[in-house]
């Protein structure tokens, strides 16, 4: 008679446990402002430039966690803060998690954002971001794939500015769109929801 009773006990407690861990899984999502998406998005093949001034095409996606996000060198706020926290939140994550992403800066200013510009830029955090230029009709047809919108400058010359979204791209090791991570950041909570991000891939 026990062993029937233990059998219905494990059974109860497995199909109650099991839709708390999702409930728990899209809570801790939801505190970081990190959304993904319920079907995973293609990416066109597009050949853009990298900040080593090497041709980088949207297949090199593939193999590990992306992060990317729109924006330019020139940047008053919103970039030098996202890579500040991004460099941060990258150096708390385990060895393990954090060799499996690569951050990308993808310019929404390509006329003055050059590759060598690009590599100074990130060069001052340390932190082995990539950065990618191109033209802009490719880096246009990117940004409306990631969802990641910005707004070409009408001029080229001069101090001008370039509106641009301050969320995040997270593209998985099989080249697709997964989610997004939505402004502002919160390192705190995105420090314990990426892992279980990037850790369920496997």
């Amino acid at each position: 008679m026990l062993k029937p009773l233990l059998q219905y006990v494990l059974i109860g407690t497995l199909t109650f446990a099991a839709p708390s861990f999702a409930l728990d899984k899209e809570a801790l999502l939801d505190e970081a402002n990190l959304l993904l998406l319920p079907r995973e998005r293609s990416l066109p093949n597009l050949e853009l430039i990298d900040q080593n001034g090497q041709p980088f095409d949207t297949q090199a996606l593939r193999g590990r966690w992306h992060i990317l996000f729109f924006g330019f060198t020139a940047c008053p706020d919103i970039c030098p803060t996202t890579l500040s926290d991004m460099r941060r939140l990258l150096s708390q994550l385990s060895p393990d998690v954090r060799e499996r992403l690569q951050l990308i800066l993808i310019t929404a200013d390509p006329t003055r954002d050059t590759p060598e510009r690009l590599k100074t830029y990130l060069s001052y955090y340390r932190s082995g971001f990539m950065g990618l230029t191109g033209e802009m009709e490719q880096l246009q047809r990117l940004s409306k794939a990631l969802g990641l919108p910005f707004v070409p400058a009408k001029q080229t010359e001069g101090d001008y500015s370039v509106a641009h979204s301050g969320n995040l791209a997270l593209v998985a090791p099989d080249g697709t769109l997964r989610g997004h991570i939505r402004a502002p950041l919160k390192l705190e909570e995105l420090i314990e929801a990426l892992p279980t991000v990037v850790e369920g891939s496997r």
